[in-house]
Parts: C-alpha cells; sequence; structure tokens
C-alpha cells in the first residue's frame, strides 16, 4: 500500500507542476508574446572562420601529411589526402569569395590547378621525383597568393622531418 501512496503522491505533484507551468507560459508580459519574439538577423549569424583559421586548420594539416604518405610510399594515403587538400581549398573558396578585392576561388585555383593535376598523375604512377616538384611547385603557389594577399609574413616550405610544421618561421617578411 505505501509504494501505492507514493505513486499517487508523485503523479499528483507532476500534474500539479505541468498546470503550473502551463498557466506560466500563457500569462502574458510587459513585452507581449515572448514566443512569437524572434532575434535580430545580426545575433543570429552563424560562426564563419577566418581564411587564416582555416589555412591553420584544414589546408596546412593536409599539405603536411600529403607530403608524408608520399615520404612513406603510402600513395594510396595521398591520393586521398590530394582529394581532402583540393576539398578543403574548395570550401575555403566558398566560405570566403573574396578578399581585398580578389577572388578567392579564382586565386586558388590559379596556384593549385597546376600543381593538383600533376601531383595526382605522380600518386597514380608513384613517381616520387614528379611528386616532389609538384609539391614544390604546389607550395610555391601557395607563398604567391599568401605575398599577393598582403600575408607575406606566412612562408610554407617543405617539411624537414615527421614533426616539424610545413610553416617556416624564420624568415623575415619579404
Amino acid at each position: 500500500m505505501k509504494i501505492l501512496d507514493r505513486l499517487h503522491r508523485l503523479a499528483a505533484a507532476v500534474l500539479a507542476i505541468s498546470a503550473a507551468a502551463a498557466v506560466v507560459v500563457a500569462l502574458p508580459t510587459p513585452h507581449g508574446d515572448v514566443r512569437a519574439q524572434e532575434l535580430p538577423k545580426s545575433q543570429t549569424a552563424q560562426y564563419l572562420p577566418s581564411i587564416s583559421d582555416m589555412m591553420i586548420a584544414t589546408i596546412q594539416p593536409r599539405h603536411r601529411r600529403l607530403w608524408r604518405a608520399a615520404q612513406q610510399k603510402n600513395w594510396a594515403f595521398a591520393a586521398y589526402e590530394l582529394g581532402n587538400l583540393k576539398g578543403a581549398f574548395k570550401r575555403l573558396g566558398q566560405a570566403h569569395p573574396s578578399e581585398h578585392d580578389m577572388s578567392v576561388p579564382a586565386m586558388i585555383t590559379s596556384v593549385t590547378d597546376q600543381p593538383f593535376t600533376e601531383l595526382a598523375s605522380a600518386i597514380q604512377s608513384k613517381d616520387d621525383a614528379g611528386f616532389d616538384k609538384a609539391y614544390a611547385d604546389l607550395t610555391d603557389g601557395c607563398n604567391s597568393c599568401h605575398q599577393a594577399l598582403n600575408h607575406g609574413v606566412v612562408v610554407i616550405r617543405i617539411p624537414r622531418e615527421a614533426s616539424t610544421s610545413d610553416q617556416d618561421f624564420t624568415q623575415a617578411s619579404p
């Protein structure tokens, strides 16, 4: 019997709380119906990572892993990372269509199309020398883009060791 009494009291409490909540929600407020109010569009904007954020979080790690995969002769992973790198650049151009009155997608295309084609060919044929040249061309393209966007202090290099970054922090700005 004690269990049944407890269940009845619990059910009554739940009903009472639900009824009280329904009354509170239905009460008018001095500011009108709060449920119908919407936030201004400026307060509902979504976060858009900066070009720098996207470079550091998505482009640079893929650039480095692409190199590492080829050095280890892991051509399947190199092909995978090349696809990821292409996709990351595409998303960057979609997120930031222009910078300093320049088309970001056009700039990306101008510095990546040829190296990406050559990298794909080198990966497919497992050509170390072809890969090295195409990777160096891609890296040079990255740096020329940084120069064009007045970010010449950001210098990317071919990685030297497994644990090092591909960014060269030792060069002075031009």
